[in-house]
């Protein structure tokens, strides 16, 4: 038997165009493959999240190609013409903004629609946020949950925290700069202080990483005018020592208040230095807790 004969999955793609899942830098322009700009090159169409961004990485590498928007708001109306042209032997690159098409980013629906028509897809991999904060955030990387942006209604947001509060693995968010503060906040209150990176800005003149406790990482930011860029948020998994149990700091609380009369600020103090928490985080739960019992 011939060595070359085609796969099942590829022998009816013969007369079918490819689709190319195509990474794109998150920041610095140079952050691409050579095939990556080969392939952009080549393709007859380029299905761009934002065709004004690629537009402008296509220009600085010299390249010049036909376009058109695909995203959140246009995909379920785009997709099938899509399809269309991929039957009929044309082959197009799916790009995001940033970094890997489909992951917290347009794509699924078309990635799925291609494997249901038996059209070839091809991942030309890069660069993803997620994986580039890992790398140097200094957390566990052995194992890791990568969630993405949260639901933006708050209780079915604080629901998705609470699900995570056990999780052992390094946890992985994206956030937008407006939402952080508040985020912070329910990240505390539900699953502990634990230690944090949060990512800013990567591979752009102003990329920081800010390291420490969830409290430490909010504190710091409040004292700035303004929070910009694009965040990616890393916490450590509940199995590291570095993680507080909320619900444990909840039961030293309720004793203390049982017990014998205990001002808040004092015992704010003592739980403090028994949970590696911050003063002001046992007080404010202290008091919440007061008002119920």
């Amino acid at each position: 038997m011939p060595l070359n004969l085609p796969t099942d999955e590829y022998q009816n793609t013969a007369n079918k165009g490819k689709l190319y899942v195509v990474a794109t830098p998150i920041g610095n322009k140079d952050d691409i493959t050579l095939r990556a700009l080969t392939i952009l090159g080549e393709v007859d169409l380029i299905a761009a999240e934002d065709t004004r961004n690629i537009g402008k990485l296509l220009a600085a590498h010299k390249i010049k190609n036909r376009l058109i928007s695909y995203h959140e708001h246009n995909e379920t109306k785009r997709t099938p013409g899509l399809i269309s042209k991929l039957k009929k032997g044309l082959s197009i690159a799916l790009v995001s903004d940033a970094g890997t098409p489909s992951v917290s980013d347009p794509g699924y629906r078309l990635i799925n629609e291609a494997i249901a028509e038996n059209i070839r897809i091809i991942p030309v991999p890069g660069v993803s946020a997620a994986i580039t904060a890992l790398s140097v955030a200094g957390l566990a990387t052995d194992s890791f949950v990568f969630i993405g942006f949260t639901a933006k209604k708050k209780e079915k947001r604080k629901k998705q925290l609470k699900g995570l509060a056990h999780e052992n693995k390094t946890i992985i968010f994206y956030e937008s700069p407006r939402r952080i503060l508040t985020f912070l906040n329910e990240i505390i209150e539900t699953m502990g202080d634990r230690h944090a990176v949060l990512a800013r800005e990567m591979t752009k003149r102003y990329e920081e990483f800010i390291r420490g406790l969830l409290s430490e990482i909010k504190n710091n930011l409040k004292k700035r005018s303004s929070i910009k860029g694009e965040l990616t948020l890393l916490i450590a998994g509940n199995g590291s020592s570095a993680t507080v149990s909320m619900d444990a700091v909840r039961t030293d609380i309720v004793k203390c208040l049982k017990g014998e009369e205990t001002r808040l600020s004092d015992l704010a103090r003592i739980l403090s230095k028994k949970h590696n928490l911050p003063k002001n985080i046992i007080y404010d739960e202290a008091l919440k807790i007061k008002g119920e019992i």
